[in-house]
């Protein structure tokens, strides 16, 4: 069978993040969407997403294809079913939200006519910017069930002090020094070749991706993930930072997601609660306005390639779009468009061929190319940014 992995209904909502990812390329817990059903599956997975995507993230068809909701987090009992479909089934939820259907190659789908079949247990799904902080605790300790099945952790040195009676998992290649972890509330995973700097203090449930670095004297709390190739510092709680971005020094991060290829400079700080302690309301890119997440605690959604200088305040339930750069004092506003230069007194548009240069350096730091490929989706994204930027 061939699995491939579209978009759903919750792309729009998924923005600024799904500009430049499909839905199954975002990180929860430990991996991305993609690679949990792929460990599960046991197979790969090709993707149904927006055209100017479909260049990087190609759709692959066989002679069956199984087509899987693309923000949904595969579990044992899901799998099962899903690979249980035939061709011409569908697989609902008891809400009658679409999960997965099952397709002869070539054939357009219609759904109304295929056996409707019920799944009736749990699951979690990423259906909102806010669902990435707040399911990711639940999700670090499902990846690292998943990862670590069978496996010897490396032994963690006695510098080192673990609180607790949970699980710490340490890949191959990490070092890990003079740290203190607390594992009262769930795991902690380091991952291969990662790096604890001496005098960080973690509490699980955490994980740590492979090539990441934890500055010395860093505070982090449960619920947190640090990407592939990122940098961290300072404080941060309940935050989930995508890979090869970097919040290196002090300041506070809290209850926030940021994309690839960001960079928070020194001090930058969010606040993840109202004064009045209301209910925080985030920019929609569906609505054009502000809608209600029903959380009293959420910080900062940042999109790809974007940057704050130091000393930068974020209000609480920001959002940033993709390649923006904030500076400056005081508050910038809580919705700051993609490709958006400036800060609380106002914004300019970030040229392209300037936001492409420095995309291009960060990049070859690590030793990617910035290709034809990407640029093509940043301008496709800039161009249909256009609307939100007013100078």
């Amino acid at each position: 069978m061939n699995y491939i992995l579209f978009d759903g209904p919750q792309r729009q909502a998924l923005l600024p993040f799904t500009y430049t990812r499909p839905v199954a390329d975002i990180r929860i817990g430990i991996l991305t969407i993609r690679e949990k059903w792929e460990q599960y599956l046991g197979s790969t997975t090709s993707t149904v997403t927006e055209d100017y995507l479909a260049e990087k993230w190609p759709m692959v068809e066989l002679e069956s294809n199984t087509f899987i909701c693309g923000g949904i987090l595969p579990t044992e009992a899901l799998v099962k079913a899903i690979k249980a479909l035939q061709v011409k089934q569908a697989l609902y939820t008891k809400n009658e939200e679409l999960i997965a259907f099952c397709v002869p190659e070539g054939e357009d789908p219609e759904l109304d006519s295929y056996e409707a079949l019920l799944f009736e247990n749990a699951f979690a799904e990423v259906k909102h910017t806010w669902d990435i902080f707040s399911l990711n605790e639940e999700a670090i300790e499902a990846d690292f069930e998943l990862l670590t099945v069978g496996k010897i952790s490396q032994n963690l040195s006695d510098t080192n002090k673990v609180v607790g009676v949970g699980k710490v998992f340490i890949e191959e290649g990490a070092s890990v020094e003079c740290a203190i972890f607390n594992t009262t509330k769930g795991s902690i995973y380091i991952g291969k070749d990662a790096t604890v700097m001496e005098g960080a203090i973690i509490r699980g449930p955490f994980a740590l991706c492979e090539h990441a670095t934890i500055k010395m004297g860093a505070k982090i709390y449960e619920g947190t993930t640090v990407g592939p190739h990122s940098k961290v510092g300072g404080e941060v709680g309940n935050s989930v930072i995508f890979g090869y971005s970097n919040k290196g020094h002090d300041g506070y991060l809290g209850n926030s997601v940021l994309g690839e290829w960001c960079n928070l400079g020194a001090d930058t700080n969010t606040s993840n609660l109202k004064n009045n302690y209301a209910e925080v309301r985030l920019w929609s890119y569906e609505t054009s306005g502000f809608a209600k997440t029903g959380l009293q605690f959420c910080g900062l959604m940042m999109g790809d390639h974007s940057k704050s200088g130091i000393n930068t305040m974020f209000n609480t339930g920001t959002v940033v779009g993709v390649s923006a750069n904030i500076y400056g004092g005081g508050f910038p506003r809580n919705f700051i468009p993609s490709f958006s230069w400036g800060g609380s007194g106002g914004f300019v548009t970030y040229k392209t061929n300037k936001a492409f240069e420095v995309a291009e350096k960060v990049m070859q730091r690590r030793k990617i190319d910035f290709t034809a490929q990407e640029q093509a989706i940043m301008e496709h994204i800039f161009e249909e940014t256009t609307s939100w930027r007013k100078e």
